[in-house]
């Protein structure tokens, strides 16, 4: 996968331009506060129609505008050669794509065209332009909140699987409606309405497929990502990741979601009394973490700042590698926002080894193009929201 270009008019503090990108590595370079990760911003926003730095897409638009649009023209199916020329893998020669997002102020909302065709909901779109976000805050994914875990694994899975958009969607209504009915109850003595175990049926459905997914790629990122960073570090420490839910099980016994969801909904119709007094649902995928480990042991406690960075990574790198597995080769779009400077020079040059073969649009406060010795290249400035080649 490859982004070609990109527009922007009136996004954060771009008021107009349009970007070209090489194939292989572009570093945009430039003082802080200057639009470097705006670009990326925009980037990850095509994907998955959501930003990663706030949850208000009105802040996306520039001061003084009504509006801001993003246009975002990739191919689908190209990766680069060792040497760094484009090369073609999965479905080669399949036409460019386009895809166009609109943001209005007030209660406009946005519109999303896809090659020029309105499309209804972002669940037609992810999945399209497929992107991997490396970000300071990642490097934190050890010691971060069980809610960054799975936001991880939220964004990773929901670009291969449009089903788990979908059953994502449908498990957040049906835990919104359990919950209300549960707050009532406290208001009624502890009588709760009978619709509740309509919704804990929902809701049970929904968490039994997001959890097969959910274990699925754990499986699958386990393996890859021990092997990822035996490759940086060199030593004999292992890394794992494991599947932490509210049926206690393996992520082997996570697989199939008709197993699943009977023990879900009894979960969530036997424990009714302890949720009525934390006025909310106790049970769910909504509960679920990632359990990261170091020779077996919680890597929160026992690894050292250096070893959760080097976890991190391998993360990153094998979350990229499960994405082009997933599409017969097609890589996604790395994106990495001033990650090099928080890196030492042993994982940094571990991370710049990796990059060959792959799409990389990176930022930083310096120019440092002289790291970079295959053709396919660009080094872009930016300034006060104008970029230059």
């Amino acid at each position: 996968m490859q982004c070609r270009r990109i527009r922007l008019r009136d996004f954060r503090n771009v008021e107009e331009a349009e970007v070209h990108f090489s194939p292989g590595v572009n570093l945009l370079h430039g003082d802080n506060a200057q639009g470097k990760t705006n670009l990326l911003e925009a980037l990850y926003y095509t994907a998955l129609g959501k930003t990663f730095r706030t949850g208000h897409d009105e802040e996306l638009i520039r001061f003084g505008a009504e509006s801001a649009m993003i246009e975002n023209c990739f191919s689908p199916a190209e990766t680069v050669g060792q040497a760094g020329q484009a090369g073609q893998a999965g479905q080669a020669g399949q036409a460019d794509s386009t895809l166009l997002f609109r943001l209005l102020r007030g209660r406009g909302g946005r519109a999303v065209d896809r090659n020029g065709v309105r499309v209804r909901s972002m669940s037609e779109v992810v999945g399209g332009f497929r992107v991997v976000l490396f970000c300071p805050a990642h490097l934190s994914v050890v010691q971060g909140s069980p809610e960054d875990r799975r936001d991880f694994l939220n964004v990773a899975i929901s670009q291969l699987r449009p089903v788990y958009v979908r059953a994502l969607k449908r498990f957040n209504r049906a835990l919104r409606e359990r919950n209300a009915l549960l707050r009532q109850a406290q208001d009624a003595g502890g009588r709760l309405d009978p619709t509740a175990e309509q919704w804990s049926a929902q809701l049970a459905s929904a968490c039994a497929e997001i959890a097969a997914k959910r274990a699925g790629y754990i499986l699958r990122l386990d393996s890859l990502m021990r092997d990822c960073f035996a490759d940086m570090t060199g030593n004999r420490e292992i890394p794992g990741v494991g599947y932490t839910n509210s049926l206690g099980l393996p992520a082997q016994e996570m697989l199939s979601p008709k197993e699943t969801a009977p023990a879900y909904f009894r979960l969530l119709t036997e424990r009714t009394a302890r949720e009525i007094g934390a006025g909310s649902t106790l049970y769910g995928v909504h509960r679920d973490d990632l359990a990261l480990t170091l020779n077996d042991r919680p890597a929160r406690l026992y690894a050292s700042q250096g070893q959760q960075r080097s976890i991190a990574l391998a993360m990153k790198l094998a979350e990229g590698t499960v994405s082009g597995q997933e599409t017969g080769g097609d890589l996604p779009v790395f994106l990495f926002d001033d990650v090099l400077s928080e890196l030492d020079s042993r994982r940094r040059s571990y991370l710049l080894r990796e990059l060959s073969g792959r799409q990389v649009i990176m930022t930083c406060c310096e120019d440092i193009s002289s790291s970079f010795s295959h053709d396919s290249f660009r080094s872009i400035r930016v300034e006060n929201g104008k970029y230059f080649e």
